[in-house]
């Protein structure tokens, strides 16, 4: 009997043992869901977070560009008005830019501004004088800083060289535009979300003076 009851059990390990490695050969090894969402290109793997890149620079300059043109014509501030030629003019060419690089990367981008984007055209489309040159320059200078944090967070661990070079770009030229919205002396850096809390420094070990232990 007991005899009888092992060579069961051998043979339902042995059963077990089949089973596993055959699931194993069967099912597809586990994905990280990260890299699932890459995709190859000439320049590297493109990833989520590289889209968003791009989407975001296009849907910058997709209500941008009608705020600095709104400038020409509803702001009292000569330098308000100077300050929206040049950023009309320069998304002019970063959007030319990200559309290059979206083409070769075989990415569709969007054709409008986000909604909050849209509200926001819509307000300054409503104003003139003062109250257009104030929110004109603290709606532009809130969003620059947003999209600065994006663009710079993918430059610095994107693996897609096309992306890379156009993050790049982009740094450069969102750090001039906020430049040019700070030098109308309008923005009100209270109203500026602060930077993130840095993460506590780990301690610093103690020096051993050598010369007491001599």
């Amino acid at each position: 009997m007991h005899r009888l009851m092992r060579g069961e059990l051998f043979m339902l390990g042995g059963f077990v043992a089949v089973a596993a490695v055959t699931i194993a050969l069967v099912m597809p090894p586990a994905i990280d869901p990260a890299a699932a969402q890459w995709t190859q290109t000439p320049s590297g793997p493109l990833t989520a977070a590289d889209r968003d890149l791009l989407f975001k620079v296009r849907q910058a300059g997709l209500w941008e560009m009608p705020a600095g043109e709104y400038a020409k014509t509803r702001a009292e501030s000569q330098r308000v008005k100077e300050v929206g030629a040049l950023l009309m003019k320069e998304h002019m060419e970063l959007d030319l830019m990200v559309r290059q690089s979206a083409k070769k990367l075989g990415v569709a981008l969007p054709d409008e501004p986000t909604p909050d984007q849209q509200r926001w055209m819509a307000q300054l489309a409503s104003q003139r004088g003062p109250a257009f040159d104030r929110d004109f320059v603290n709606l532009l200078r809130a969003a620059h800083g947003k999209v600065f944090t994006t663009v710079a967070a993918v430059r610095s661990g994107t693996r897609n060289a096309e992306v890379r070079k156009l993050a790049g770009q982009g740094i450069t030229y969102v750090m001039r535009h906020m430049g040019y919205l700070e030098s109308t002396g309008l923005v009100d850096h209270t109203q500026l979300p602060e930077p993130p809390t840095p993460s506590p420094a780990p301690p610093v070990a103690m020096a051993v003076d050598t010369r007491r232990h001599a």
